[in-house]
């Protein structure tokens, strides 16, 4: 118990540095992310088993109740504390975004979440509650951005990186207008100018690729109203992944790879991680709050995990000799990433 008090008491300090809140409340947060670290999970039944402290179990679920019901939180003051704590502030940042959704009952949690990519993983950085089940409008995508860039301003970001669920001309016409670069996966039946300016179906451009073979279109094409420049693959599925871009078009499907850095985050969220799945919270204003939680307890994980890497590495048994071996061990990774990293040996130029 002297240990974890001890623990409590030094992480309260460091978030003291960038949180201008009351002792008590301090406390209360230091208590609940690593209380959190000990259960695994965001049902607050179990959190309260591990608040330390005199009270009993009962109390401690009360009052982690009576935060979520009542106390107001300045996601700002959180986004901001996230990007001080990374190593991250001289530099501009690649966004990824995405969306995660489940259902709770009759409720739908919803969640459009805005990242910050960084060394193969994504952090929480601002977000949304969806009141509804589907995919996220472009006035719910702006409104985010906007956000962001109130916080931080248009020069903290490289590039946004985005799935096919985020595409449309209003929604791109507006990343231009706010002078925002994108790589963004298009759909297979996305209009696309061919060689001759004849919009046709984006995959028939890429059609006799072999799998694993990338093209570069010429020069930029009429994609949703606007030029941009456009990368293809065929995936060892027989799919397209197509990529659109604003710039830098030689890098457009490494840049891409960082989109799966949002995956990761969500798995370590979920059942991988702190299991989101288990809050039986519903109310939107509660989910933010949790999420706002989730993001400052992934975050110190992250810190300390690197910190104990650095200061007690792990060692790492030579499992095999022969790399063509090591697919079985070192588990299943998406196609799309892996394409994306290697298609540098096979780009192919094409007016196509």
């Amino acid at each position: 118990m002297k240990e974890h008090m001890k623990g409590v008491k030094e992480l309260r300090a460091e978030l003291g540095k960038s949180l201008d809140w009351h002792g008590s409340r301090l406390g209360f947060l230091a208590k609940f992310i690593l209380a959190l670290f000990q259960v695994k999970t965001v049902n607050l039944a179990q959190v309260a088993t591990a608040f330390p402290g005199r009270a009993k179990v009962d109390s401690h679920y009360k009052r982690l109740q009576r935060f979520f019901r009542g106390s107001s939180l300045d996601y700002a003051v959180i986004a901001k504390l996230v990007t001080n704590l990374l190593p991250i502030r001289g530099e501009a940042w690649v966004l990824t975004r995405d969306r995660t959704h489940w259902k709770f009952g009759q409720s739908n949690i919803n969640r459009l979440i805005l990242g910050i990519a960084y060394k193969g993983i994504a952090f929480p950085v601002l977000w949304l509650f969806l009141p509804k089940q589907g995919n996220s409008h472009t006035a719910e995508r702006v409104e985010l951005i906007e956000w962001f860039l109130d916080i931080f301003g248009w020069d903290k970001v490289a590039y946004l990186v985005a799935d096919r669920e985020f595409v449309g001309k209003a929604w791109v016409a507006y990343l231009r207008s706010r002078q925002i670069r994108l790589r963004i996966r298009i759909k297979q039946d996305t209009l696309l100018a061919n060689a001759r300016g004849v919009e046709v179906n984006a995959w028939t451009v890429f059609r006799d690729l072999k799998p694993g073979e990338a093209r570069l279109l010429s020069g930029t094409r009429r994609v949703w109203g606007g030029e941009r420049y456009v990368v293809g693959m065929k995936l060892e599925d027989g799919d397209f992944l197509m990529v659109v871009s604003s710039d830098s078009p030689t890098t457009i499907l490494e840049d891409y790879a960082n989109r799966w850095e949002i995956e990761t985050l969500f798995g370590c969220l979920k059942t991988r991680g702190f299991r989101f799945e288990d809050t039986h919270l519903s109310e939107g204003e509660r989910i933010n709050k949790l999420v706002a939680l989730l993001a400052l307890a992934f975050t110190w994980a992250y810190l300390t995990g690197e910190w104990l890497a650095q200061h007690q590495p792990i060692r790492l048994k030579k499992l095999y000799s022969d790399p063509s071996k090591a697919s079985s061990v070192t588990g299943s990774t998406s196609s799309e990433t892996l394409s994306s990293i290697s298609m540098k040996s096979s780009l192919i130029f094409s007016s196509s």
